[in-house]
């Protein structure tokens, strides 16, 4: 697997908290500090995309307020005002290692619609002429990040690294039911995934065919700093296997988003690698993207109308 030194082109998203006094205010050390060092990623041969925030904290500052807009349209003021600012003060940090900067305001429904082809020949041109393209969430029209206080900007980040191809990554499936296919990439067999894998990612149900599929062979025939992640079922993943492979360098690290019983339970083989800083741990929340709590909230609002209507939907008996 590459390093992220090896890498051409780099994807830096960097959020408000990082940008931000715990007063809301912008912390105006911090990004001297991250000009600084994107501009000698970018001085030593690198393509740097920045994907950030911080242009409310700059709007308050501008419009003189102490507290952060509770209302949705007094954020978006902040965000039109602090917009200015924010590219002002990176066109001004950058100037000084004669890196030139361009704002990119996006929204991510745009990027996944026809309309990402724009995006995407603009953001070649941009880096081709060595401008670091500046990229935020355009909150005067999309207020998702604000209504909801979550990182919009991690989707976008997300959605502009797949864009600008900065990974690299050729991928590849393995699928345990043999009937998901997809043409945009190749299927391969199980051994074959795990011994050609830099990053395994898991996305599966759990049933006969998944259960315990990651097990102490499966660990031995994944490369030794390869990265495993589970965002499936935590029972696809035999915990006392795992735990054996983190312990004897088997493979490289895991993160893992479910378990076997969550929170995790007090005898579980896990917690004796729970201290390593190649093991990461979140709460079952990968899922919580926008998109999907959206489409929950939409799933249920169509399910109670099909109920009212005498409709059946979803249903997962033969009715």
């Amino acid at each position: 697997m590459k390093k992220i030194s090896d890498r051409k082109r780099i994807v830096i998203k960097v959020g408000t908290s990082t940008l931000t006094h715990r007063t809301g205010m912008l912390n105006i050390r911090r990004v001297e500090q991250l000009v600084k060092t994107l501009a000698d990623i970018q001085n030593s041969g690198h393509e740097v995309i920045l994907v950030s925030s911080g242009a409310i904290g700059l709007g308050m500052g501008k419009l003189g307020l102490r507290e952060r807009p509770k209302d949705t349209p007094g954020k978006q003021a902040c965000a039109a005002v602090g917009q200015c600012e924010l590219m002002y003060l990176y066109d001004n940090l950058f100037a000084e290692y004669s890196i030139s900067v361009a704002q990119m305001l996006l929204t991510k429904y745009v990027l996944l619609e026809d309309r990402r082809k724009n995006v995407e020949n603009a953001m070649e041109r941009l880096i081709s002429h060595r401008v670091i393209p500046v990229i935020n969430e355009n909150d005067t029209v999309a207020i998702d990040e604000l209504e909801l206080e979550v990182g919009e900007n991690d989707s976008l980040a997300a959605i502009v690294a797949d864009i600008a191809k900065a990974f690299g990554c050729e991928v590849i499936y393995y699928s345990t039911s043999g009937k998901n296919s997809n043409s945009d990439y190749r299927q391969v067999s199980f051994d074959e995934l795990l011994l050609r894998s830099d990053i395994v990612s898991i996305h599966a149900p759990l049933n006969d065919a998944t259960s315990k599929l990651m097990n102490e062979s499966a660990f031995k025939k994944m490369k030794k700093d390869a990265v495993l992640l589970n965002l499936g079922r935590g029972g696809i993943i035999d915990d006392e296997a795992l735990a054996e492979a983190i312990e004897n360098d088997e493979i490289g690290a895991v993160g893992l988003d479910v378990l076997n019983g969550e929170p995790i339970k007090h005898d579980n083989p896990l917690n004796r690698i729970l201290d390593r800083s190649n093991v990461y741990i979140t709460p079952h929340i990968a899922w919580a993207a926008v998109e999907a709590r959206k489409r929950c909230v939409e799933e249920v609002y169509k399910n109670v109308e099909s109920f009212l209507n005498g409709e059946v939907r979803n249903s997962v008996y033969d009715i």
